[in-house]
């Protein structure tokens, strides 16, 4: 009688750990990721790969839902928050930009569908997930478009003034692009650290295009002559060289240059981009995750924890 009870609870423990460690032995495709960090624009006001210019960053925010469709691959439905801004002052002599005196700041919403690669399988049992797994990935995306400038105090809203007389997008596509590394904390969560940089088809993120006024000085002077809407030309010529003691536009010295106020590249096939770096966590949404994780077990915890 004493074999046979021991034989019982011999069988018995060893069914407990054995569901113990199965219940971990599950193949979850679907997981929630979020994470936060520096933005850095790339355009008319910041050219990090030309000129030594330090950096001018802003703070992103995302959220997406990832789910697992093969052997290396998963889909990626990622939500972002992001700021970004840009000034003259801080650029190098060399770039001939400071005397603009030109800045903007823009907030943005950018929703993007994006595919990763990893250099080790992720179609596997979570438990058996690599302790740590690089990536790549790209994808194709939408994002607001709403830069801004101040004025006397104010933040004044760029794109319904048209400073240059070209019309752009409330919203733009935008394709990400980067590298991404992550780090298995535990059975249900990773942590993720990743570089993404966005290419653009738009030159107006900053809201500066052309090289110089020529082509449209004449409008703005008209409208700010006729206070149409003086703004425009308030906004689109800064340069020190054209603004009155009383920090007005010096509308005779403007017209004697006939237009010739440095503004941007004027390249027409260079488009601005910006850069997210991001710290964040993964969460692999298993079975049992709220009851074995969340609400787990106190009494049983290092009994049944599996890293």
């Amino acid at each position: 009688m004493k074999k046979f009870l021991l034989a019982i609870l011999f069988l018995i423990s060893w069914e407990a750990s054995s569901q113990s460690f199965y219940r971990y032995r599950f193949e979850e495709p679907w997981s929630i990721s979020a994470g936060v960090g520096p933005t850095q624009y790339f355009g008319e006001l910041y050219s990090f790969w030309k000129y030594s210019e330090g950096i001018q960053p802003e703070w992103n925010a995302n959220l997406a839902v990832n789910y697992i469709f093969g052997t290396h691959l998963k889909a990626r439905l990622e939500g972002t928050y992001y700021k970004m801004s840009g000034s003259d002052p801080p650029s190098d002599p060399r770039a001939n930009r400071t005397p603009r005196n030109l800045h903007f700041r823009a907030s943005n919403i950018e929703v993007a569908a994006l595919v990763e690669y990893y250099w080790y399988p992720v179609k596997v049992n979570n438990i058996t997930r690599s302790l740590w797994n690089p990536y790549i990935f790209a994808g194709v995306g939408l994002s607001t478009n709403n830069p801004q400038a101040e004025l006397n105090g104010t933040w004044v809203d760029l794109r319904p003034l048209q400073l240059e007389n070209n019309p752009y997008e409330e919203y733009i596509m935008v394709f990400p692009m980067g590298l991404g590394f992550k780090y298995k904390l535990n059975v249900y969560m990773d942590l993720k650290v990743e570089g993404n940089y966005r290419f653009t088809l738009t030159d107006y993120m900053d809201d500066i295009s052309a090289y110089n006024v020529n082509e449209f000085y004449l409008d703005l002077v008209d409208d700010y002559t006729s206070g149409t809407n003086p703004d425009r030309l308030r906004l689109a010529i800064r340069n020190p060289q054209f603004i009155l003691d009383n920090g007005e536009p010096d509308v005779d010295a403007i017209l004697r240059n006939n237009g010739r106020v440095r503004r941007g590249s004027g390249l027409d096939h260079r488009y601005d981009g910006y850069m997210t770096l991001s710290l964040g966590l993964e969460i692999y949404l298993a079975p049992d995750i709220w009851d074995n994780w969340i609400f787990r077990n106190r009494v049983n915890e290092k009994r049944f924890r599996f890293w």
